[in-house]
C-alpha cells in the first residue's frame, strides 16, 4: 500500500493509530488493505491539502448526508480554499508584472501598486 499510494509505511501506521484506515491482514511482515483504503488515503490527502485536522477528516471519512455540521464545514473550508486562491492568483499576477515591468525601481510602478493591493491595473498605465 505504501507504494501503490506513495506514502511511507510509518504514515500508514499512524493514519491507522488515528482510525483513519484499518488493515485487514498481513501479508508476510506487510500490511494487507482493502482496495479501497487507496480511495481513503486518496481523501485524506485532499483534505490534509486543504487545511483539514485529522479529527475533521475522521468525520469526513464517516460523514452521512444527514450530517449538516460537516457539510457546513466543508462549505466553510470551500470559502478560505477561494480566498487563497484570490491570494494566489494576486501573487502571480504582481510577480508576473514585475518580471516584465520596466519602471526603476519597481515599486514605482503604478500598475504594480495595483495588483499588489489586488485591484485590477488601469488599462491606461
Amino acid at each position: 500500500m505504501a507504494q501503490r499510494s506513495g506514502l511511507a509505511a510509518s504514515a500508514l501506521r499512524f493514519y491507522e493509530r488515528k482510525g483513519l484506515i484499518s488493515p485487514v491482514g498481513r501479508n508476510g511482515i506487510r500490511r494487507a488493505y482493502e482496495p479501497e483504503t487507496l480511495s481513503r488515503l486518496a481523501l485524506i490527502a485532499c483534505a490534509r491539502s486543504a487545511g483539514f485536522t485529522l479529527t475533521e477528516i475522521a468525520a469526513l471519512l464517516h460523514a452521512r448526508p444527514s450530517d449538516e455540521a460537516l457539510r457546513e464545514r466543508v462549505a466553510q473550508k470551500a470559502d478560505e480554499l477561494d480566498g487563497r486562491i484570490a491570494q494566489l492568483t494576486r501573487m502571480r499576477d504582481s510577480l508576473r508584472h514585475a518580471a516584465s515591468c520596466t519602471h526603476d525601481p519597481l515599486v514605482s510602478c503604478p500598475e504594480f501598486k495595483q495588483v499588489v493591493r489586488g485591484e485590477t491595473p488601469d488599462s491606461a498605465s
